[in-house]
C-alpha cells in the first residue's frame, strides 16, 4: 500500500484482502504515524523509505491512495522499480503528469489500472446498450450529478480540504466520476470546458462545483458535484434528437422515451439495469495474471485529467478553456 491518505485506501485493502490471489504485504505513508498505525493492524511491515519497500523482490504490485500531488512521483518510481499499479482516480492532476507516468509504465511493461468504478455499474452499461441502439437519435445533452454532505456533517477527512495535496476539491474527487461518465456519453470528443466553482464552507478548496463540456457538433456535457448537498440524489440525463434517458431522479430506476418505438405517444418506460462488472481491481489483477493491457481504462483516464486540468484552469481564469491548449 502506497499511503492511507485517501478515504478509499481501506476499501480497495479489503479487496485486496477478499482476492484469492493477493494479499497486503507492506505499507509506505508519506505520514509515518498514520502508515505505522495501518500496517500494526495489517500485521505488516511499515517502510519509512518508499524505494525501500519497491525493492522487494517478493512485491508484485501497489495500491497507490497518496496525495494527488504525489501521484506522478510514486508511480514512476513504482514503474522503475518493475512493479504494477493499481491507482485511486485521479492518475495525475495535469495531462504532462499523466503522460509522463504511462509513458513510463509502457516502457517498463507493467500493468496500469485506474480506479473509475462507475463505468463497471450496470446503470452505465444499460445506458451505453441504449446509446448503441441508437434510440437517442444524435445525443445533444448530457448531464450527470453527484454530490454528498461531507463538507457541512463533517465526515470528510480535514486533508480532503488541502490545496496543495488535493488539487482541487469537490471537482477533482467526486467530480471525476460525472465528468468521465459525461464524456462517455456524449460519444464524441470535448473541444472546450468551462467551469464555475463555489466555496459555501470557506475552505481552500471548492465544495460546490459545475463544468459545462463543449463539443465541435453542439452537443453539451454539464457535470455537477459537490460537498455541500444534502438528499441530493446521484443523477443521469442523456438526450438526444430522438429520446431522452433519466437516472436516479430521484429513484434508481432507468426511464426511456424515444420516438423510435413507433408510438405515436411515446411514454416512459423502464429499462432493466444490467449487472454490475468486475471491478477495477479484479481487472488489474486479470491484466498482470494474463498478460494484457487495461488500453481503455487508460485512455479514459488519461481524458480524465485532460478535462479536470482543463476545468480547473477555466475556474481560475474565467473562461472557456479549449483542451488543445493543455501541454502534453
Amino acid at each position: 500500500m502506497i499511503s492511507y491518505w485517501h478515504v478509499h485506501a481501506w476499501d480497495y485493502t479489503k479487496q485486496a484482502q477478499e482476492h484469492g490471489d493477493t494479499e497486503i504485504a507492506a505499507v509506505w505513508d508519506e505520514d509515518p504515524v498514520r502508515g505505522k498505525e495501518a500496517a500494526e493492524q495489517l500485521q505488516v511491515p511499515f517502510y519509512e523509505n518508499l524505494n525501500e519497500m519497491l525493492a522487494l523482490k517478493d512485491l508484485d504490485g501497489v495500491i497507490v491512495d497518496a496525495p494527488t500531488n504525489l501521484h506522478r512521483d510514486v508511480m514512476i518510481a513504482a514503474a522503475k522499480a518493475g512493479k504494477h499499479i493499481f491507482t485511486e482516480k485521479v492518475i495525475a492532476p495535469t495531462l504532462k503528469e499523466a503522460n509522463e507516468i504511462v509513458a513510463e509504465i509502457s516502457k517498463q511493461g507493467i500493468k496500469l489500472t485506474v480506479s473509475l468504478p462507475r463505468l463497471n455499474d450496470g446503470y452505465t452499461l444499460a445506458v451505453q446498450e441504449v446509446l448503441n441502439q441508437g434510440l437517442l437519435g444524435k445525443v445533444t445533452y448530457v448531464r450527470v450529478r453527484l454530490s454528498h454532505n461531507g463538507a457541512i456533517a463533517g465526515w470528510l477527512p480535514e486533508h480532503f480540504y488541502n490545496l496543495e495535496q488535493c488539487l482541487g476539491g469537490a471537482l477533482i474527487d467526486l467530480g471525476c466520476h460525472p465528468m468521465y461518465l459525461t464524456r462517455l456519453f456524449l460519444g464524441e470528443p470535448v473541444v472546450g470546458v468551462s467551469a464555475c466553482f463555489g466555496y459555501v464552507t470557506g475552505k481552500e478548496v471548492e465544495d460546490n462545483a459545475a463544468a459545462t463540456l463543449y463539443t465541435e457538433s453542439g452537443a453539451i456535457g454539464v457535470v455537477e458535484a459537490g460537498f455541500v448537498n444534502s438528499h441530493s440524489p446521484f443523477a443521469i440525463e442523456v438526450h438526444g434528437t430522438e429520446g431522452t434517458l433519466l437516472y436516479g431522479t430521484p429513484e434508481e430506476k432507468l426511464l426511456l422515451k424515444t420516438n423510435r418505438s413507433g408510438e405515436e405517444n411515446p411514454v416512459w418506460t423502464e429499462v432493466p439495469v444490467q449487472y454490475n462488472r468486475e471491478s477495477a481491481f479484479h481487472q488489474w489483477v486479470g491484466h498482470i495474471q494474463n498478460g494484457t493491457v487495461a488500453d481503455g481504462n487508460i485512455e479514459t483516464a488519461i481524458e480524465l485529467t485532460r478535462l479536470m486540468e482543463a476545468a480547473n484552469a477555466s475556474a481560475k481564469e474565467r473562461r472557456v478553456v479549449r483542451l488543445d491548449e493543455l501541454e502534453s
